[in-house]
């Protein structure tokens, strides 16, 4: 199957099949493909967290708005956070990046708003995020990505002290009777001419 047709598949599942596993080296790629991620100046302000545990899941599933069932009964739950401290993440570049990625960072980044540099931090996660959903459909599994969680009460249950949860995703396998998939619920989108142009 081509990516193009992979990405004609893909939808944002709604009744997963909890007796289905991914595989193991399924769960390790899908790490390593995050750790590969690209992000400005190879930044990085980001943590991704892999729950399998049920007693963590049920948790969060409570504090999950209308993705309770996804998340009890999804193989993992992947959540998405930022740093969320300018000092951790200055300390951490200065350590860990080249000289010329720094200067980036405080002749272009640093002089704004701390909100500002927050939003950027975010905007590097969601780059990961579309990376890790594209990576998930060309392996053949199955995700629904949430910002209907509650945030605050994730981290808490996470115990993420330096970090700030942003977002979600449910992965494995759908439930044969999903009323979401395209088999029963075709894909919509507006016309490619609306939202493509050529110049």
């Amino acid at each position: 199957m081509s990516f193009i047709e992979s990405m004609q598949q893909r939808y944002t599942t709604k009744k997963y099949n909890p007796n289905k596993k991914i595989d193991d080296q399924k769960i390790e790629e899908l790490k390593q493909i995050l750790h590969l991620s690209p992000s400005s100046i190879n930044s990085q302000p980001w943590k991704f967290t892999f729950i399998s545990d049920e007693k963590i899941k049920e948790k969060l599933s409570k504090v999950s708005w209308l993705n309770t069932d996804k998340i009890l009964n999804c193989d993992t739950v992947v959540v998405f956070s930022r740093i969320n401290s300018t000092d951790l993440f200055e300390a951490q570049i200065e350590e860990e990046l080249p000289k010329g990625a720094v200067d980036y960072y405080k002749e272009f980044i640093k002089p704004n708003t701390d909100e500002h540099i927050k939003s950027w931090f975010s905007r590097q996660v969601y780059l990961a995020l579309g990376v890790f959903l594209s990576a998930c459909t060309e392996m053949g599994i199955d995700s629904t990505p949430m910002e209907g969680i509650e945030p605050d009460n994730y981290d808490l249950i996470l115990n993420q002290k330096n970090y700030t949860t942003l977002a979600a995703v449910a992965i494995g396998y759908r439930d044969k009777d999903d009323f979401n998939q395209p088999s029963k619920n075709p894909k919509s989108r507006r016309a490619i001419n609306k939202v493509i142009e050529l110049i």
